[in-house]
Parts: structure tokens; C-alpha cells; sequence
């Protein structure tokens, strides 16, 4: 069975966004593939190492999310990067044979470099996180890494570094292919992406009165003043919820709107139900795991075992292949 390893960073609660786009294909992917799924707490500091005092708790919530949204770690090897001190032994040895113009020409590098202008990332681990991630990937052969497009030039760089190694030591490392996600367009509450600094998004912790309070805040079609005023579905956010939430009847809903006869304090009710119906079985998950904290503290010991011994084992060839211990 071909390897898949896949890491989130521990920047704060998962939301929408992230169930149904990475949790449902991480439910979908340990049924097929040897998976590993790591909390990426090494690569939350490479552009938030002023302030990595929310790390630990945000380890704990994202295992519970994990969870609750039902990935098993029977079926899984989840982990926590820095339990695996592998990952950064394989960092700096990658790290020396890796150009300094690959890292300098990642798209992802420059435009964050442009965006994030209130943090300083003129850092070596800023420029050299490919790096690190290349190793995540490397370090536990995965055949199989899932990605959205626009993270196709970062696992075309994890290929690259793989040759040169294999080129200059031998064949060991396999050029993992990528699983391409299909995300669904989800947006916050204002239209925006969701996002936690945006403070738009609905967490898959959030009870149903949460739910059904942010749900009436959702963005609506501003040319639609009156309930009996025609809409414009696609310029609605509520619209973008019934597709994903309520997919049977959107088509109903959207006529409806368009010819005046749907409101939208109706809708945004409506669309609530449904969130709150795929979320149930979730929160009941959250609540067996609540009861038995220190349970989930043996789960990702565990985890992090299982993830050294695979860890190690690579290391210990590529240590042979460098002639290095």
C-alpha cells in the first residue's frame, strides 16, 4: 500500500472550510493509502515564531477535530512534527544540497514576503520551509501527497530535491505524486475566504445557537432589499452554503429567489438546519472525546511512536547512503 503524508498547521480551530475540503479527503484517503497526518507545529514558526504560546493548546483542539470529523488512529499514524526529531536531521541534510535560487523563485514565498508585511519573514526558515516540508514528505516515502493546485511548485521542488539526492547518493527516495483536491468554494460569512483573522469563519466545534447566530450575520445579495425583490443566488453567500449543505433543493431555493418568493431571514434558516445536521454526528463524536482528555494525550504518544519508527528507519539508510554515524 503506497504512503501518503499530509500536515496542518496549528494556527488556531478548523472550520467549514477545512472540513470539507482536507478532513473529508483525509477520511476518505486512510482507507486507501498508509497514512500519515501530522500537526505542523515547526511550520506555524516559520512566519509566527514571535508568539508560538497557543501551539500546545492548538495541538490538543486540532487532534479533536481530527477526531471528531473521523479519522481513526488505528487507521492513521497521527503525529506531531517536533515529537519526530527525524524531520529536522533530514531538514539540514536536504538543506545542503538544496540551491538557494530554488527556494528563492516559490511563488508562495514571494507573495507572502508581499502580503504579510506586518511580520518580518527575513528568515532562513522562512526562504527554506520547502526545504522542511520536502523532508516531512521524503521522510516517511509517501507516494501520494494531496494538495490543492496551487501547491503543485512546492511538490514539484520536493521531486527535484529527491533527484539530486538520489542522483548524488543512489536510489532511495520516490518523487511523490500529487492527489489533487477538489476544494469546495466556501466562503466566510462576508464573502471572503474563511478565515479565523477574518473573524468569518464557522468552526466545527461551534454548537447549533453558534451556528444558527452566524448564519444570520451571512452576507446576502445587497441588490435584494425586500423579501418580494428578485435575487441573485450567485452573488449570496447563503446561496454558496445551500450547495454544499442542502445540494437536493438548491435549485428550489435559488428559483425561489430569484423570483422573490424565498426571503432571506428564511434562508439563512433554513441553511442553518443543514449545517447543523452535518454537524451533529460530529459534536456527539467531540463530546465521548471531551469526557477522556487524558485519552487524547495517549492517542498522539502513540502516534508519535509510530511515526518514529518509520522516521528512524529512513534515517538510518540515508545516514549509510551519506556516510555519516
Amino acid at each position: 500500500m503506497q504512503s501518503v503524508l499530509s500536515g496542518m498547521r496549528p494556527t488556531g480551530k478548523l472550520h467549514l472550510g477545512h472540513l470539507e475540503g482536507v478532513l473529508k479527503s483525509y477520511v476518505d484517503m486512510q482507507d486507501k493509502y498508509n497514512c500519515y497526518f501530522m500537526v505542523a507545529d515547526w511550520h506555524a514558526l516559520t512566519t509566527d515564531y514571535e508568539k508560538p504560546g497557543q501551539i500546545p493548546e492548538n495541538t490538543i483542539e486540532m487532534f479533536k477535530d481530527w477526531l471528531s470529523a473521523g479519522l481513526n488512529p488505528e487507521k492513521a499514524v497521527m503525529f506531531v512534527q517536533s515529537a519526530v526529531k527525524e524531520h529536522a536531521e533530514l531538514f539540514l541534510l536536504l538543506s545542503l544540497i538544496t540551491p538557494v535560487p530554488w527556494l528563492e523563485r516559490n511563488p508562495t514565498y514571494k507573495e507572502q514576503r508581499q502580503e504579510l508585511t506586518t511580520k518580518d519573514l527575513s528568515t532562513f526558515g522562512f526562504l527554506g520551509y520547502p526545504v522542511l516540508q520536502a523532508g516531512d514528505i521524503l521522510l516517511y516515502m509517501a507516494a501520494k501527497v494531496p494538495i490543492g493546485e496551487d501547491q503543485r511548485p512546492h511538490l514539484e521542488l520536493t521531486r527535484e530535491i529527491a533527484r539530486r539526492f538520489n542522483n548524488y547518493y543512489g536510489e532511495l527516495f520516490p518523487e511523490p505524486q500529487e492527489i489533487l483536491t477538489q476544494y469546495p468554494k466556501l466562503p466566510g460569512l462576508d464573502g471572503r475566504k474563511m478565515s479565523k483573522s477574518y473573524n468569518n469563519a464557522i468552526y466545527i466545534s461551534d454548537d447549533a445557537e453558534t451556528v444558527n447566530k452566524k448564519a444570520g450575520q451571512m452576507f446576502t445579495d445587497p441588490a435584494k432589499v425586500r423579501k418580494n425583490d428578485p435575487g441573485h443566488p450567485e452573488n449570496c453567500v447563503v446561496c454558496a452554503f445551500h450547495k454544499i449543505y442542502n445540494a437536493a433543493e438548491c435549485g428550489i431555493v435559488e428559483a425561489e429567489c430569484r423570483s422573490g418568493a424565498r426571503g432571506c431571514v428564511d434562508c439563512k434558516k433554513a441553511v442553518a438546519v443543514k449545517i447543523n445536521e452535518r454537524l451533529q454526528p460530529i459534536r456527539d463524536r467531540r463530546a465521548e472525546i471531551d469526557k477522556n482528555p487524558e485519552k487524547i494525550k495517549g492517542m498522539i504518544e502513540d502516534g508519535n511512536k509510530r511515526a518514529r519508527v518509520t522516521a528512524e528507519a529512513t534515517m538510518k539508510e540515508v545516514r549509510k547512503r551519506m556516510n555519516l554515524g
